[in-house]
């Protein structure tokens, strides 16, 4: 079965760029984004500074599994109230500042932490940040799936994405360039430096409180039926509705269809995931300083995105969720190649600022059209259990593949490795055209 798909005009797909929500949903966004890099990409560098091998950074990045198994205790966020929080700001934004207040707390414990000689301290405050951090993206999917129609999903992935990236800019070049203008020294590693940026990220996090503490609570919350019974029957009924309810009603919707749905969610983002778990070593290894990755890759990349990620929104809104899904399959393969490229030619400004732009160009496209196609399999009943379900299904095999980027770049090398994840993404091509003849996407009204 085909999904649903009415052609809209350019002008009024842009009108809804006027609606309070999208700025909502943005600002979340980039409270979502920021915590990411920050377990991940930035702390790569921030360990290869420190002398940490590439192996052993290779599995750190395992770290972000955590955001791959949030679909574990997302039915909490679904139906647990949090005493004293929930009466007072509804279930979503309860569980929205609670996170943000474990993220900026974990981020000012890694500051004041030197991975040189506190490796392991920094690797458990760096799981406690990523668990954290994936149970506000459980929220904050919830809020933005709640808080509109699937046709409008589109338009807030867009501009979720929008603060995403400039957050994951905060956290990636903004770092950078707080730890370069503290540094005395580039040829030599000081723990003051990062003590700074991550100070300073810690205190960012203040963006999603204050955005959490003056949003409404969305009014399409489904709030849970209370249950009768004794506290043993209580809890059955719980279980079943919080926790088997959600993904069953999911493969009864589907049935024998739901696998090819898993499957194109696991494989979709396989390329640039695995590629990202390695990608500020290799900036580093082939001679960029902090400021040159911080301009291009976090600085320019990051503009580029949000363009994508723009082209991307509109292009659901006008085009319908499969045929961009498709378009931004075919970009996130092939912009992989163009690594291997800039591997073969070393040390080269125009040539990472050409590859930086066409890869983030491609992101933005294909991550727009993903978040709101998995955004149109969710039923709203379930909308913050199903949509980890889905995001962690998306995260768990790129993630576990990550861990060994570093293992496979030392004996493949770089330019034989990107070949490689470009290649991982050619079944993605034929799982995505599958899903598009095969499957439906709900749409309906904002």
């Amino acid at each position: 079965m085909h999904s649903r798909t009415e052609r809209i005009g350019w002008r009024e797909a842009l009108w809804h760029l006027r609606d309070w929500r999208v700025l909502r949903v943005g600002l979340l966004g980039f409270s979502s984004g920021l915590p990411l890099l920050l377990v991940f990409g930035t702390l790569s560098f921030w360990l290869r500074e420190a002398g940490i091998d590439r192996s052993t950074i290779g599995y750190i990045s395992w770290v972000a599994l955590a955001y791959a198994f949030k679909v574990v205790w997302s039915p909490l966020v679904d139906r647990l109230p949090i005493p004293v929080l929930t009466p007072v700001l509804g279930r979503r934004r309860a569980w929205l500042l609670a996170t943000q207040l474990v993220i900026a707390g974990g981020l000012a414990g890694m500051a004041l932490s030197d991975p040189a000689w506190q490796l392991e301290r920094v690797v458990w405050l760096a799981l406690l940040v990523a668990v954290a951090s994936a149970t506000q993206d459980v929220a904050v999917d919830a809020y933005r799936i709640e808080s509109a129609g699937a046709r409008m999903q589109g338009i807030l992935a867009a501009f979720y994405t929008t603060g995403y990236r400039l957050a994951m800019f905060v956290a990636s070049a903004g770092a950078l360039w707080i730890a370069a203008r503290f540094d005395p020294d580039e040829a030599s590693y000081q723990q003051g430096p990062w003590l700074a940026a991550y100070g300073i990220m810690a205190l960012l996090m203040g963006v999603g409180i204050l955005t959490t503490l003056f949003s409404p609570e969305p009014e399409r919350t489904v709030v849970p039926e209370p249950l009768a019974g004794d506290r043993l029957e209580r809890l059955a009924a719980w279980l079943r509705s919080a926790v088997w309810e959600p993904f069953a009603e999911f493969f009864r919707r589907y049935g024998g269809k739901a696998a090819l749905v898993l499957a194109l969610i696991a494989g979709y983002r396989l390329s640039d995931i695995v590629l990202g778990a390695i990608a500020n070593v290799f900036y580093k290894d082939m001679g960029f300083s902090k400021d040159e990755i911080a301009l291009v890759s976090k600085g320019f990349g990051i503009y580029v995105t949000i363009l994508g990620g723009f082209l991307g929104g509109l292009a659901v809104y006008r085009f319908g969720v499969m045929a961009v899904l498709f378009v931004g399959a075919v970009l996130a393969a092939a912009t992989n190649l163009l690594f291997a490229w800039l591997a073969l030619r070393g040390h080269d400004f125009w040539g990472l600022v050409a590859v930086v732009g066409m890869d983030n160009l491609a992101a933005g496209v294909a991550i727009s059209a993903f978040v709101a196609y998995l955004s149109g399999l969710v039923n709203i009943r379930f909308s913050a259990t199903q949509y980890a379900l889905f995001s962690s299904v998306m995260l768990l095999l790129p993630k576990f593949l990550g861990g060994f980027s570093g293992v496979l770049v030392d004996r493949l090398g770089y330019p034989a490795f990107f070949t490689l994840t470009a290649l991982a993404g050619v079944p993605v091509l034929l799982l995505v055209a599958a899903a598009w003849r095969w499957t439906e996407v709900r749409v309906d009204d904002d």
